[in-house]
C-alpha cells in the first residue's frame, strides 16, 4: 500500500477524527499526562507511548466487546 505522504499519523476514517482526539485526551488525563490543544511535541516519547498504547488497548477491548455481542464501553 503506497502512501506518498511522509506522515504516517493519518486518520483512516475522517469522521472518527474528533473521537480519536477526545480519546487521546481522556487517556492522557487518566495517566496524569497534560496535553495541550494542538501541538504536543514537548511531551516525552515515553509519555506519548503510554498514551498511544493505552488507546490501542481501549480500542481492542471495545472491538472484542462488539464482536462478542457485549456493550460498546
Amino acid at each position: 500500500m503506497a502512501n506518498n505522504n511522509s506522515n504516517s499519523n493519518q486518520i483512516n476514517v475522517p469522521e472518527a477524527r474528533e473521537a480519536m482526539r477526545n480519546m487521546k485526551h481522556e487517556v492522557a488525563n487518566e495517566l496524569g499526562i497534560t496535553l495541550n490543544q494542538g501541538y504536543n511535541g514537548n511531551i516525552s516519547a515515553k509519555d506519548a507511548g503510554h498514551i498511544g498504547g493505552n488507546m490501542v488497548k481501549k480500542m481492542i477491548e471495545a472491538q472484542e466487546r462488539q464482536m462478542s455481542g457485549g456493550s460498546r464501553f
